[in-house]
């Protein structure tokens, strides 16, 4: 059987967590999102505007090549954030707080839209949605260096643009999971009660 699930969520929101939680619960191969491998994120986190362009290019590239393989891997598969978000969210965002021009903007969303005729949407999206507290709190705890010093300005408008376009979303079902209140990661009750939700879909 061959089925495809996304995860979706802002910074610190759970993706990860419960791409794992799954992965371990069920026959399901995890895709992870390759943030560690974007050489522009450092750069970007310290001037936006001089590298939001190239960085938002990667992280474009690399999610198209991570859905052509959801598409070519066999059985249930399940990736921690969409190529949707990369554009919907966070691109958008940097380009409303003038970090890509117009001309930049305009290159990217022709190469986005060429991308999204050659891939096929996720039979599940799961929306983690979460909290602006919890959020910066689990941001603090990670510990990722290049987040620390993150906007809470700037969760928030991620915030806002995840809610409008999850709101908008049709191209799969949709599952919202609470973080802020469900602990999927250690509490036994949480877990059977997602296990028996994503059981009724996959």
């Amino acid at each position: 059987m061959k089925k495809s699930i996304a995860i979706a969520g802002n910074i610190g929101s759970g993706k990860s967590t419960l791409l794992e939680f799954l992965a371990n619960n069920f026959e399901i191969q995890p895709f992870y999102e390759p943030n560690a491998t974007n050489p522009y994120l450092p750069s970007f986190y310290e001037d936006m505007s001089a590298w939001a362009f190239h960085s938002q290019l990667y992280f474009l590239a690399n999610k198209f090549k991570l859905h052509q393989a959801l598409d070519q891997a066999p059985g249930v598969v399940a990736l921690d954030r969409t190529i949707f978000e990369d554009a919907e969210i966070f691109a958008t965002a940097l380009h409303r707080m003038g970090h890509i021009d117009k001309r930049d903007w305009a290159t990217y969303q022709d190469l986005y839209g060429a991308i999204l005729d050659a891939i096929h949407a996720p039979d599940l999206l799961i929306y983690v949605r979460c909290g602006m507290r919890t959020l910066r709190k689990r941001i603090r705890m990670r510990g990722r260096e290049m987040e620390q010093d993150i906007d809470p300005a700037y969760l928030r408008r991620l915030q806002r643009l995840y809610d409008k376009w999850i709101e908008n979303y049709t191209m799969s079902d949709v599952m919202v999971i609470d973080s802020d209140r469900l602990d999927y990661a250690s509490d036994l009750i949480d877990q059977l009660d997602l296990i028996e939700r994503v059981e009724a879909i996959v």
